[in-house]
């Protein structure tokens, strides 16, 4: 996993920056309901996304939490309201109280099933009777977008999804929580491109191939054989899921 501390300075200039976080933001209030008064934003990074949620709902009071202590700095020097350092797994608020919470990029983070379902039941924990969960899934296969990138990298080994649509909302039902929603919205400025796919090989992005084996070169050398090696393929679209509280979780 890419250490978040190192990677907090350059985080939003490689990954689309305001017109990203502003496509993440309008998509999740549209599965927050108009009536919430208190958002918790699981793992805000550096507070780019969670920024925009508070000030597109002036009535709305939005909490940030992350582990990384960079990226809470960062955060804390841009959002109008609380930054938390804290583990998603072990969140230090009381039970239900927030009307709404999110995660954004996390749950593919995670170390497996049972790390997804903890971090679940936590938000199912901190949210209030009828609120809502809103998180991110199978982001991975958000930028396989079917370009002469994707066919180069598509040999590589693949961890199962931590993130996958069916298994978070099984974990979602046993944490008491339903379906409520899902929107998408666009990684607006993350297209790949060719001579940015190799490097990102070399610096270990793809975390199931090590900087310098050999199929790490040779990928990385397929790659560099492309025509347009700076033109940006498509963006990812990046999927949404929303949950309701609806009963105490599973014993």
């Amino acid at each position: 996993m890419l250490d978040y501390d190192k990677e907090a300075a350059a985080y939003d200039a490689t990954r689309g920056g305001e017109p990203r976080a502003a496509a993440a933001a309008d998509a999740v209030l549209g599965l927050i309901p108009e009536g919430a008064r208190r958002l918790l934003d699981v793992a805000c990074g550096t507070g780019i996304v969670t920024r925009r949620l508070a000030a597109r709902r002036p009535g709305l009071r939005v909490t940030g939490t992350d582990l990384a202590h960079a990226m809470t700095r960062r955060a804390a020097a841009r959002l109008p309201c609380a930054v938390v350092l804290a583990d998603s797994r072990r969140l230090p608020f009381r039970d239900g109280t927030f009307d709404a919470v999110t995660s954004i990029w996390l749950l593919h983070l995670v170390d497996g099933p049972e790390a997804v379902r903890a971090v679940l039941a936590e938000c199912a924990r901190v949210l209030r009777p009828g609120g809502v969960y809103v998180t991110t899934v199978d982001k991975a296969a958000a930028h396989d977008v079917g370009s002469d990138i994707d066919a180069v990298l598509a040999p590589r080994p693949r961890r199962p999804a931590r993130d996958a649509a069916d298994m978070v909302a099984a974990h979602a039902a046993a944490c008491g929580l339903v379906p409520s929603g899902q929107a998408c919205f666009p990684g607006l400025g993350q297209g790949r491109s060719p001579r940015g796919a190799a490097a990102d090989l070399r610096r270990g992005w793809f975390t199931t191939l090590t900087p310098g084996a050999p199929l790490t070169e040779r990928m990385a050398a397929a790659l560099e054989a492309l025509p347009d090696q700076d033109r940006a393929r498509p963006d990812p679209v990046f999927a949404l899921r929303a949950f309701r509280k609806d009963r105490p979780p599973l014993p």
